[in-house]
């Protein structure tokens, strides 16, 4: 619960204007310095990491067919044209998405607070209290874009509660790392074509 609680009380700093905080290279140091902290096997090597890449590109491959075909319904389509995206979208795409986004936040809630609260719980409140956690995360990210908090925390929690599964399932973080990697660059991907065709606003860098 210590762990759980300390990860969200971060999260809230993200609003704050604490230099480097939303870094991604800081970002990833700090999840991999945590998941050392707590000494959690990730599974990226052997039996297990096979297992994972295996798992993860199947899921990966489902998670773009399925953004792709969202595109067609005019209300997902509209609101990525409306939504707004940082530049430069290749830093986006390449940097911020894989290792500020999806390294550190895997290595954090599935891999050190997954392990530990599944210890000590058991896998099926272990798994619902990291992905409670991680819903929990979104509260300023949603607040700084505009979006219903309460729906972004339950999407979000629903979303670690299945990337947890496929931790477990595989046994190792590159299954919930591959798909979770697909559903942030097929959505970005997704909105950066279609705002081509229309006028769109941009953040600053």
């Amino acid at each position: 619960m210590g762990l759980a609680g300390a990860l969200v009380g971060y999260s809230a700093t993200a609003g704050l204007a604490i230099p480097g905080r939303r870094h991604p290279v800081v970002q990833a140091v700090l999840g991999t310095t945590v998941a050392v902290a707590t000494r959690v096997p990730l599974g990226l090597h052997g039996a297990a990491g096979r297992s994972g890449l295996a798992l993860g590109v199947r899921t990966a491959a489902a998670v773009v067919a399925a953004v792709s075909m969202t595109t067609v319904i005019p209300a997902v389509r509209s609101g990525m044209v409306a939504r707004e995206l940082p530049e430069p979208g290749w830093k986006w795409l390449s940097v911020q998405i894989p290792l500020g986004t999806v390294w550190s936040e895997e290595t954090m809630y599935r891999g050190a607070l997954g392990m530990v609260a599944q210890d000590a719980f058991g896998p099926t409140v272990g798994n619902l209290l990291q992905a409670s956690a991680f819903g929990l995360s979104h509260v300023v990210d949603a607040r700084g874009a505009g979006e219903p908090v309460v729906g972004t925390v339950l999407v979000t929690g629903a979303a670690g509660w299945v990337f947890g599964r496929l931790a477990a399932r595989s046994g190792s973080l590159l299954a919930p790392m591959l798909a979770h990697l697909a559903i942030n660059e097929a959505g970005a991907v997704a909105a950066m074509v279609l705002q081509r065709t229309g006028p769109r606003r941009t953040l600053p860098r």
